[in-house]
């Protein structure tokens, strides 16, 4: 594994120049993010132009691997052109809209959506000024990728999403969920793990996810804060948990008190976090498989989401969860109710989220999958090669 932006024991990216990549990483970054504010546009999520080559290439083709699978290369890892310039048999894991995209990491998904329709001069959304950074991304990977990619998509969302894209429609599509360690991230008894956690043991938990806090409105925390003014129970039968960030300057007001954990140093602890709540809420407008609400409900704990994106396959509806109207605030008070107010009810949906998860997203299950999808890459990248050469012969 070759990661940019981190090293751990199992994950480095270590050459003669490795330091020098370091440097100029950040310095491509910074032009890239420079580069895509020349560009005016509403949708304020991450953009990326993958402009600046990173020199990786031939790196990459000298390996000894049968196969590459590329996962999230953007902050300057590799750039568009040199992605159209691998040669070995590719897979590449999606975790946004970026591949089939312009800069846009996420983006509409409506029906005239430009990823869908084609980044032309005559379709830029109205109130987007400057250059059209966008198009001239999506023209790029329109010319550098020739060579059709097997993609995996953790949700079926983005699998729909990549076959409806004028960028990626014929290319191969698999769905893979990202795996768990569900031997780390399993159910601990409530009331030991709200004891390890200083959590009260008389009141219900409602447990949410916030590593941006108020500020990335896909993430829908606005839905959340409205959906708990609407809950209509004594407040002091619940207790509000957030974990991913400290409390901020300006907390939310809203009907129940809220406790805020801060970020999780490692899964044990997220672990019984999951295991102390009640329910997990997962109020996005727009994602793909959050690991929030696959790991809570690893855990044993149901999830309350909106019916939309890659939410609508990681819940169940009232069988490990419940999965509101989009993005009906008061069905989302609903979820939340429903999931807390009957015991009997919610041991049950405790027991179908637990062992729904390691049916699903095991790794005895998730690499069988990708052991699949990496032989088949190898047999096309050899058909194609064994194609080339026939048609040189005949030539």
């Amino acid at each position: 594994m070759y990661v940019a932006l981190k090293k751990s024991d199992l994950s480095c990216f270590e050459t003669s120049t490795s330091n020098i990549f370091d440097i100029s990483r950040g310095l491509r970054f910074r032009v890239d993010s420079q580069l895509t504010k020349l560009q005016k546009t509403s949708n304020h999520v991450l953009h990326t132009s993958a402009f600046l080559p990173s020199g990786l290439t031939n790196y990459f083709n000298n390996l000894d691997v049968d196969v590459i699978n590329l996962h999230w290369i953007c902050n300057g890892f590799l750039s568009i052109e040199e992605i159209g310039k691998l040669t070995k048999p590719l897979v590449w894991t999606l975790h946004d809209m970026w591949a089939f995209s312009g800069a846009e990491h996420y983006t509409d998904d409506s029906e005239l959506a430009r990823w869908r329709k084609g980044y032309k001069s005559d379709n830029r959304p109205v109130g987007h000024t400057g250059l059209d950074i966008d198009r001239w991304v999506w023209l790029r990977k329109q010319k550098a990728w020739t060579r059709k990619i097997h993609i995996v998509t953790p949700s079926q969302w983005l699998a729909d999403c990549v076959r409806q894209s004028s960028l990626m429609q014929d290319w191969p599509v698999s769905v893979i969920p990202n795996t768990l360690d569900v031997d780390v991230l399993r159910p601990w008894p409530k009331p030991l793990a709200r004891e390890m956690l200083g959590l009260p043991l008389e009141r219900s938990i409602i447990l949410s996810c916030s590593f941006s806090g108020s500020r990335d409105q896909r993430k829908g925390w606005d839905l959340l804060e409205a959906a708990l003014h609407k809950i209509d129970t004594d407040s002091s039968d619940l207790l509000g948990v957030v974990f991913g960030q400290s409390e901020p300057v300006n907390p939310p007001s809203v009907n129940l008190p809220i406790r805020w954990m801060g970020r999780l140093q490692d899964d044990i602890a997220l672990a019984l976090l999951y295991s102390a709540a009640d329910v997990t809420v997962v109020p996005s407008r727009q994602d793909n498989l959050p690991q929030s609400a696959t790991e809570a409900q690893s855990c044993g704990c149901p999830v309350v989401a909106f019916n939309t994106g890659g939410l609508s396959s990681a819940v169940e509806h009232q069988q490990t969860g419940y999965l509101a109207t989009p993005f009906d605030t008061s069905e989302l008070a609903k979820g939340i109710i429903w999931s807390v107010e009957n015991m009997e009810r919610s041991q049950r949906v405790s027991q179908n989220a637990r062992a729904r998860a390691v049916r699903l997203w095991s790794p005895k299950i998730i690499t069988q999958k990708y052991s699949s999808v990496y032989l088949q890459a190898i047999e096309n990248a050899k058909k194609i090669r064994s194609s080339s050469e026939n048609l040189t012969i005949t030539a």
